[in-house]
């Protein structure tokens, strides 16, 4: 599918997968709390630190897709890289912990 999908559709799709898995494993349990008990199984290890981390943990998940997205080494790099920001980029979005709710615009003019 992805070899079919334009450049900036299959970009879009490996940013949302991106997304989808790093949410997955940093921010839910998971299906009958399979996330939730691997993360507590690898406590402080570096994968285990890893997965409290969207940031960290969308760096690793981003690095297939990019496999998949491009070729050669400066293409592949380049859309890692791009890959794993936009889903930052999302999570910052989508995220009210680290947005916050927006403030009323109370100010009125004369």
């Amino acid at each position: 599918m992805i070899g079919e999908a334009s450049g900036e559709m299959g970009f879009l799709l490996c940013t949302l997968a991106t997304w989808r898995l790093t949410h997955l494993l940093v921010a839910e349990d998971g299906p009958w709390d399979v996330i939730v008990r691997l993360r507590a199984r690898l406590g402080d290890s570096v994968v285990g630190q890893a997965m409290d981390c969207f940031y960290c943990s969308s760096l690793w998940l981003a690095i297939p897709f990019a496999f998949v997205l491009a070729d050669g080494i400066p293409g592949r790099l380049l859309s890692w890289l791009a890959i794993s920001g936009a889903a930052s980029l999302l999570e910052q979005a989508t995220n009210r912990e680290i947005t916050g709710p927006r403030p009323a615009n109370n100010s009125q003019e004369d």
